[in-house]
């Protein structure tokens, strides 16, 4: 079955996750991937802002083409319809107002009227519906709420998506901000980020058991921890600071309450440089120490000092860590990177070292490994997404 999966602000790092948990996925547009599975389940992935079933498509069409089309398919499926029907248009890569994507809506609601079906059209004020105007009308969730995604991609080729759902940005916010135990001053990994994440290291055509312990050697809040406990994974957590462990396991015990999650998880205090863990470990994902935040670049000085310090730590846990794990144990972790105010990124020296560290870097088809950089814009300190396999 053919999907079509609109990517988030950094299409990069989204497409890599739809690599990792499809295999089978290809570029479709500079923010859209066509992925062909039999299940597409978008509550799992972080990257991925909306999907769909692809039910047409059309060679070199333009707008007034996929319009009509539109109408001509959904006259003669609803026609005889009962109930109320919900309707979204959303068009990507065509150079049409808002106006004239309303209009194929109304043309639609016009012939359905006269056949006796009542359609409610969501307005447009873009071309394209905001996830959030999708989401809190749950188009794609039943099959009287329907978004209709029209998508012109490389080669002007045009496919138009029922959707299956838009990211559930109301669960996030919640995983994200009402935590018992927060703290901004460590940094607060996004939810959706730590999804993506643990999508990347475990990609399931290379899990190797049923359940799959997912260890987290810099915690912190327990961002990692509790995604992949949702995801079903078996949760492993260390970090070096008393506070933090605590944090975590509130947390978790939040997490296991709210959403009824295992409670079997283990959280213990480590410095990820020596700590012995204990076995299994059969993915390890985590943000490491990402250094002093800045809020302008610093001076050349001051950021030589800053990656020399964080390049010091980070390759201490991939020295300790590579002897506890098992050849072929993927890794992602967070690195930083320090942009200089022009998106020319500073990186840790570490990861021209990879291999003498005994670590190969996943080679993706669709993207550039140097390209999984997670940042908003005007923000000094990045994450730079290592996706790894212990040699």
């Amino acid at each position: 079955m053919h999907y079509i999966a609109m990517l988030g602000r950094q299409p990069a790092i989204s497409m890599a996750e739809l690599e990792r948990s499809f295999g089978n996925v290809q570029w479709f547009s500079h923010d859209s991937a066509l992925v062909i599975t039999d299940n597409f389940d978008i509550e799992r992935l972080g990257g991925t802002v909306k999907a769909g079933r692809v039910v047409v498509e059309l060679a070199g069409a333009d707008w007034r083409k996929a319009s009509a089309e539109i109408a001509r398919a959904y006259h003669d499926k609803w026609s005889n319809a009962t109930g109320k029907i919900t309707l979204g248009i959303s068009a990507y890569g065509f150079t049409v107002s808002a106006r004239e994507v309303q209009r194929a809506g109304l043309i639609l609601k016009s012939q359905l009227k006269a056949a006796g079906v009542s359609l409610r059209l969501i307005p447009n004020d873009q071309a394209a519906l905001g996830t959030a105007t999708s989401h809190h009308n749950k188009l794609g969730l039943s099959p009287n709420k329907v978004e209709l995604m029209v998508i012109r991609g490389h080669g002007g080729k045009v496919v138009i998506a029922e959707s299956t759902g838009a990211q559930n940005i109301t669960a996030l916010a919640r995983r994200d901000q009402a935590r018992p135990a927060r703290d901004a001053f460590v940094g607060m990994l996004p939810p959706k980020l730590a999804q993506i994440m643990i999508n990347l290291a475990l990609s399931p055509e290379e899990t190797r058991v049923d359940a799959p312990r997912v260890l987290d050697p810099f915690c912190g809040t327990g961002v990692v921890l509790q995604e992949a406990a949702l995801l079903g994974y078996a949760v492993y957590g260390t970090d070096l600071s008393e506070k933090m462990i605590d944090y975590s396991r509130r947390n978790m015990e939040w997490l296991s309450a709210k959403y009824h999650t295992p409670s079997d998880y283990d959280i213990e205090q480590g410095d990820a440089t020596d700590t012995s863990w204990s076995r299994p470990i059969d993915a390890v994902v985590g943000e490491t120490y990402l250094g002093q935040p800045f809020s302008a670049p610093p001076a050349q000085a001051k950021l030589e000092q800053v990656v020399g310090n964080c390049d010091h730590i980070i390759t201490g846990f991939l020295k300790n860590i590579r002897s506890q794990l098992e050849p072929g144990t993927p890794l992602c972790i967070a690195v930083p990177a320090w942009n200089d105010g022009h998106d020319h990124f500073t990186h840790l020296p570490l990861i021209k070292k990879l291999v003498q560290l005994g670590y190969r870097q996943h080679q993706f088809k669709n993207v550039d490994a140097k390209d999984l950089l997670y940042y908003r814009p005007g923000q000094v300190v990045a994450r730079e997404l290592l996706v790894l396999e212990r040699k």
